[in-house]
């Protein structure tokens, strides 16, 4: 069993369009991610999952590994489950998914990952971290309500939980970090199930796995980097390089 890191990418984005090729840093932002990870102990490769030439080649040229995949993928996960097929990944192989809009993300959170997908019980894994109130409102953010025995109850762009009275104990809001773990066999399997309604309203592949029956396991874990979802996202980032 080994445990490979494989980061979707793809050129178009409605809110940032080419956004893994942007490079006001001086490096295009797929690099950013990629060098992010690979320092995980536990990993052994990381790979880009990409349907654009463009891409693959910015990966390859910073001396990285891709592999091209179709086009026609509704999701990153569904074009994990190609990627590992095209790598030869066994069943029992954990995949990594690394949003490739997540610069920042440190390798311990990857090493974490694989371990609570390990110990867990669960066929998928994922982390969160607490964010401000004032943030929960803000559809690019996710968020994440979970059990008491650290499974996932919903991910939503709105803001769960609701408080619905102001003078009662205030809501905590759990930041859905983009990153999830699960062996080969069920990235197959969730490969093979259609889209599911809350996942076409939320727009959020992960919902697939709870609307069919699969456990989600979660993990708090303290993270201050931030995924690149708009323009702002994007220069807040290109400052952050700066100083």
């Amino acid at each position: 069993m080994s445990a490979v890191v494989i980061i979707p990418a793809r050129y178009a984005s409605v809110r940032l369009p080419g956004k893994p090729l942007l490079a006001q840093t001086g490096l295009p932002l797929i690099v950013h991610v990629v060098r992010a990870v690979e320092g995980a102990k536990n990993i052994a490769r990381v790979v880009v999952a990409t349907d654009d030439e463009r891409i693959a080649h910015a990966v390859r040229d910073a001396g990285s590994e891709a592999v091209m995949t179709r086009a026609d993928h509704t999701c990153g996960t569904d074009r994990l489950a190609e990627a590992a097929d095209l790598l030869h990944l066994r069943d029992d192989d954990i995949v990594v998914n690394v949003q490739g809009d997540e610069p920042d993300m440190p390798p311990s959170l990857v090493e974490e990952l694989v371990s609570l997908l390990e110990t867990s019980g669960c066929p998928m894994a994922t982390l969160c971290t607490p964010m401000r109130p004032e943030e929960a409102g803000d559809p690019n953010k996710v968020k994440v309500v979970f059990s008491a025995a650290g499974r996932a109850l919903y991910f939503s762009r709105a803001a769960v939980p609701f408080q619905r009275d102001p003078a009662g104990p205030p809501a905590e809001y759990h930041l859905h970090i983009g990153i999830y773990a699960y062996r080969v066999a069920f990235l197959k399997t969730f490969s093979r199930l259609p889209a599911t309604p809350l996942e076409r309203v939320e727009k959020l592949e992960q919902l697939r796995a709870l609307e069919n029956d699969y456990p989600i396991a979660v993990k708090v874990v303290d993270y201050t980097g931030s995924g690149i979802d708009t323009p702002e996202d994007y220069a807040a980032f290109v400052n952050r390089r700066k100083v």
